[in-house]
């Protein structure tokens, strides 16, 4: 379902859906590990910041990567940043030193 979902919306916005090496079987099918990592990085953001946090996360994060140009070397490095973020967030809002 996700996968439909990443193709479909991907050609409505006219662009190429997020891949890893291709494959000859399903050459437009969208990278598993891409969509997980995002959908992990949402999670996090949920769990250790505020549930509003995920999608302006992954929103973030999808357009830090395309500033570094893109690809998904880019989109790991940026759901790193964000992910050692949020972890440090959640220990600073636990000791009360984090601003809303």
């Amino acid at each position: 379902m996700l996968t439909d979902w990443v193709q479909e919306l991907s050609a409505a916005l006219d662009i190429t859906p997020p891949s890893g090496p291709p494959d000859p079987s399903h050459p437009s099918d969208p990278d598993a590990d891409l969509v997980n990592l995002v959908l992990d990085l949402a999670r996090d953001a949920a769990h250790a910041v505020d549930r509003p946090a995920a999608p302006l996360t992954t929103f973030l994060v999808g357009y830090a990567a395309a500033q570094r140009g893109g690809g998904a070397t880019s989109l790991a490095a940026c759901a790193a940043v964000a992910r050692d973020l949020a972890a440090t967030w959640e220990h600073r809002a636990a000791g009360g030193t984090t601003e809303s």
